[in-house]
């Protein structure tokens, strides 16, 4: 019983909080955007390589690791050909309005929200597992997200030929930039794992209270981010999104998960990294290519 309550203690703490904080702190004016994207790169870069590289140096490896990115994938793939199918973007009338609609049905918040829940969930292993979940998430942002944003930005145009803003990208820094940091403290250490080196113990609690560290350097420039200004035109016309990702999504592939994964702690990390929400990638996409980011 005093573990469900201290479970509980952590969604407050660590999920709720740091939400209502940023918000608290953009409308009083107690923090810049430049401090707020100060925080956002410190999250990514520092602590989000600490965690990977502590996490993955005791992860249990088995075969079944190498089909997460799958799943981090379909992730994507299954809300978005649900988005399709019943031609949900239709009830938009502006192309701006469409390509954002249907580019945020695509990215899911695998590493930050579902991170979080599954070191709640399951501690140390959860949060690793997650990890491997959202290698998948890169390839999609580069190669389905940036191409929408580039596809729905000409047709609003008019200019079938396309245009110069592909220009912008810079296909190197996409590639290979220090907000992947995170990759290369994964592959360290399941290097170490595999060679069997013992983790010291005092990193564990370093790891207790990076999480933690974490979940307010990543959520509280989320709710600084927060507008509400605009919430009355589009909730209604977006809120589908929500059993789509949330649970449309995990229940089609809670079935192969069940098949493919015998262990319950990480059969149970798949299924809740699959009911992520919509993820900050897309508001990155429709920025980049002046699209509705609303």
């Amino acid at each position: 019983m005093d573990n469900i309550w201290i479970q509980l203690s952590y969604i407050l703490i660590d999920l709720i909080l740091p939400l209502w904080a940023g918000y608290v702190l953009k409308e009083r004016h107690w923090m810049t955007q430049s401090q707020c994207d100060t925080l956002i790169r410190f999250g990514v870069v520092v602590l989000t390589t600490i965690l990977c590289l502590l996490s993955s140096w005791r992860l249990p490896l088995q075969g079944s690791l190498l089909l997460l990115p799958l799943f981090g994938g379909l992730a994507s793939l299954v809300p978005w050909s649900i988005v399709k199918l019943f031609h949900r973007q239709d009830k938009f009338d502006s192309i701006y309005d469409k390509g954002s609609y249907i580019i945020t049905s695509i990215p899911s918040n695998q590493g930050t929200v579902s991170g979080i829940c599954a070191f709640i969930a399951y501690g140390e292993i959860g949060f690793a597992y997650v990890q491997i979940i959202c290698l998948m998430q890169v390839l999609a942002l580069l190669f389905v997200c940036f191409p929408l944003g580039y596809y729905y930005k000409s047709i609003s145009e008019g200019n079938s030929t396309g245009s110069s803003s592909m220009g912008y990208i810079d296909w190197r820094r996409l590639f290979f930039s220090w907000n992947q940091l995170g990759a290369v403290g994964l592959g360290i250490g399941l290097i170490l794992n595999y060679m069997d080196v013992t983790r010291p113990p005092a990193l564990g609690y370093l790891f207790q209270g990076t999480i933690h560290f974490t979940a307010w350097a990543t959520l509280l420039p989320i709710g600084f981010m927060i507008e509400f200004k605009n919430l009355k035109a589009y909730y209604w016309k977006t809120l589908d999104l929500l059993p789509i990702k949330c649970i449309m999504t995990p229940i089609i592939l809670a079935i192969p998960a069940w098949f493919v994964f015998p262990n319950p702690v990480l059969l149970g990390t798949v299924i809740l990294t699959m009911a992520a929400p919509c993820a900050n990638n897309a508001l990155i996409t429709t920025r980049l290519y002046g699209l509705n980011t609303n």
